[in-house]
């Protein structure tokens, strides 16, 4: 089912219901993805009302009339809209990749309205944590020998250079999973399009971050936070969400050994088994 409200500054943002239970709001990352590439999470439908939002910009949602809008740190307040609209003193929140920025920076602004947070291989910059080079490329050696690997190294290193182009995100794609199959092809493509364009570079841009003032306001958050990590995510490395969990008040981290930057794809039991239980 899919649904759409009015945010604080009039843009129509869309969302999709999966499954049935107490609601577990869920951001996608990319950026500038549509939610449906999160699926059902591994089956967690079965437990929880999957709320899946696309950003501004992106899928259901509408284009805003201001692009500055589409930055991480003022879509904020699109996330304050949504528990606003879902009629909810407080939910838990789970986060991907990008949108792990994005998750932090709320919970340092709304730290009363979170019951939970669960942050997967998320983006940690508004915590100022990052991967070390040395992480980087041990991480990334498993897969020096594919036949893809040349170019997608290539396409991911234009990535991190700045270059957000669709053809570079997806010649980057088979570093994001334990093997580029058939599945992994298929979930690659999905909640991508050119239109969306404009929410991926929107997101990062003229973002300033202050992890001390970040971090600071993070102790005022009383939700159990999860941090969870997969051991083949060059990206989000497990040292990574160990260094972020002692950061924050009430967090642990796990990590999926046979996972990379989409767990639920995949190790969809073990990201299930990670998650259920910090849910309940």
């Amino acid at each position: 089912m899919t649904y759409s409200f009015t945010s604080y500054d009039g843009t129509r943002l869309g969302y999709r219901v999966l499954g049935s239970g107490p609601p577990l709001v869920c951001l996608p990352g990319g950026p500038g993805r549509a939610g449906e590439y999160l699926g059902d999470l591994g089956g967690l439908d079965a437990q929880r009302r999957l709320v899946l939002l696309d950003p501004r910009g992106v899928g259901l949602s509408a284009d805003p009339v201001d692009p500055a809008t589409l930055r991480a740190d003022r879509l904020v307040e699109d996330v304050e809209a949504l528990r606003r609209h879902l009629g909810v003193e407080q939910m838990d929140l789970l986060a991907h990749s990008a949108a792990g920025i994005l998750a932090t920076l709320y919970a340092a602004a709304y730290p009363e309205r979170l019951s939970r947070l669960i942050l997967v291989t998320p983006g940690l910059a508004a915590l100022g944590v990052y991967p070390s080079e040395e992480q980087f490329d041990l991480v990334l050696e498993r897969l020096s020998g594919e036949p893809w690997y040349p170019d997608a190294r290539a396409a991911l290193d234009r990535i991190l250079g700045g270059e957000l182009s669709r053809e570079t995100f997806d010649a980057s794609r088979p570093l994001f999973y334990r093997r580029w199959d058939a599945a992994a092809r298929e979930h690659a493509s999905v909640g991508v399009a050119e239109r969306y364009q404009a929410a991926r570079e929107g997101y990062g841009a003229g973002l300033v971050l202050d992890p001390t003032a970040t971090q600071a306001a993070l102790k005022n958050l009383t939700a159990p936070v999860l941090l969870l990590a997969g051991k083949l995510d060059s990206m989000v490395t497990p040292a990574m969400v160990r260094q972020a969990a002692a950061l924050l008040p009430h967090a642990s981290a796990a990590v999926l050994e046979t996972a990379a930057h989409f767990p639920w794809v995949d190790d969809a039991a073990g990201f299930a088994a990670a998650v259920r239980p910090f849910l309940d």
